[in-house]
């Protein structure tokens, strides 16, 4: 039960035969950091403290309260009775008032976010779905269509599954192109995100997703009747930049995905900036591999930079990402130090935060985001990467790498604070983000 739920995490999408071979190559490509690495800033370092960019807010302290309070089990146990009652409401639509139905799927999502329910859903699935998908397609009201949508989501993530994504991609495409309501379109993007990765969807399948993203970008949401709006942009460079940490090799990609995330650099809205940002960073990262016997031991030129700072000389450039680089530099740096009135003053902490780090990573690839380059008095060697998740009496996640914010924001998304206190009753959670 465990092992699943820590697969889920990791992004493999099930744990029958026939996916391990696809599941193995995506993980273990995400797991030995080939260059893998909405909107969540860096934690603060030891002196510094940073907001997260998301609405929610966490910090590096937030996050440490969360997981070190000493909350008592459910000894009754009586959640999952409640967790019955709900599911046999969404199934049995009959004679349910719009009312009705979005308590009932508030309350299933939110048992879910709170507990791991492998098992308590895993029989329901077949059931559940179809009705959840009814909520999606003929809900009487915005709120109803969103709840559903999440919970689709969250159950995917729950129950992994390598068939669901062929039986609700389309419905969940449809939702994103021709709800009326932009909260809606934006919550499907994130949600076929999600049965995409843990539902079944090939390589071939979520690049084509991609290429539908890409465009809602490109058009800055025209192309799905979302003109300008900040919301909807946002949730398609946070689901692009998600669905890419599982493709090993995005090459082909990187061109217009860079030319549509520079553009966006310029957007009005300070989610978009950050979630294009991010992705730039990503796409940095993932053209460094690890160096291979073939390409031969590190130049002098490799082993340290112009600034004469150390480089990771394990990882190797397979190709440039972007060919006017200085002048993004140039708009990344102005971005790290933002002073404009018209920006509150929040943005432009968060602004300065995001910014500053990806800048890092696009003069130096190889480092991830809160890199440090101030030295260990006692071992000479760089600090390095300072965003680090602690948690309570089991340890530390390291988040060192672009592809594992990515996922660990996307996870946070969709499982809201409640992600910390299911990690908290998982074995070798750990291992969800080493590299």
């Amino acid at each position: 039960m465990h092992d699943l739920r820590r697969q889920a995490l990791e992004s493999g999408k099930t744990v029958s035969k026939k996916a391990q071979s696809r599941m193995s190559s995506r993980a273990s490509s995400a797991a030995n950091s080939r260059v893998q690495s909405r909107n969540v800033s860096r934690h603060a370092s030891d002196d510094e403290d940073a907001d997260m960019s998301d609405s929610t807010n966490w910090s590096v302290n937030s996050i440490d309260d969360m997981l070190s309070l000493d909350v008592p089990e459910d000894a009754t146990e009586a959640w999952r009775q409640d967790l019955a009652d709900r599911m046999e409401e969404i199934i049995d639509r009959k004679r349910s008032s719009v009312q009705g139905r979005e308590t009932s799927l508030a309350q299933y999502n939110h048992i879910l976010m709170s507990h791991y329910s492998y098992d308590e859903i895993q029989s329901k699935t077949s059931e559940l779905f179809p009705a959840l998908l009814k909520s999606v397609k003929a809900g009487s009201s915005e709120k109803e269509i969103c709840l559903a949508l999440r919970a689709i989501a969250i159950s995917i993530i729950t129950n992994p599954s390598e068939t669901v994504y062929d039986a609700i991609f389309q419905t969940l495409k449809n939702t994103y192109t021709d709800s009326e309501f932009h909260a809606v379109k934006a919550t499907a993007i994130h949600s076929l995100s999600a049965a995409a990765i843990y539902g079944g969807a090939s390589d071939d399948e979520i690049l084509d997703i991609m290429d539908e993203l890409l465009e809602i970008i490109e058009s800055d949401g025209n192309s799905v009747e979302a003109a300008d709006s900040g919301e909807v942009v946002t949730a398609a460079c946070e689901a692009w930049g998600f669905l890419a940490t599982s493709i090993d090799d995005i090459e082909e990609k990187n061109e217009a995905a860079m030319d549509a995330f520079v553009e966006q650099l310029e957007s009005s809205e300070t989610s978009v900036q950050i979630a294009a940002g991010e992705n730039i960073a990503l796409l940095y990262e993932k053209s460094y591999t690890p160096r291979e016997t073939e390409d031969g031991p590190a130049s002098p030129s490799e082993a340290e930079g112009d600034d004469g700072c150390e480089l990771d000389s394990r990882f190797v450039k397979r190709y440039e990402v972007y060919r006017q680089k200085g002048q993004l530099e140039h708009t990344l740096s102005q971005l790290a130090n933002e002073s404009s009135r018209r920006v509150a003053k929040k943005d432009r902490k968060t602004l300065h935060i995001n910014f500053t780090d990806i800048l890092n990573t696009l003069e130096h690839p190889p480092r991830g985001p809160r890199y440090s380059m101030a030295r260990d008095k006692d071992t000479g060697r760089e600090f390095g990467s300072r965003l680090v998740i602690r948690i309570h009496k089991t340890g530390s996640m390291r988040i060192d790498k672009w592809w594992k914010l990515h996922r660990l924001q996307a996870l946070r998304r969709f499982l809201g604070g409640d992600l910390w206190c299911i990690m908290k009753r998982m074995r070798s959670f750990s291992t969800v983000y080493q590299s």
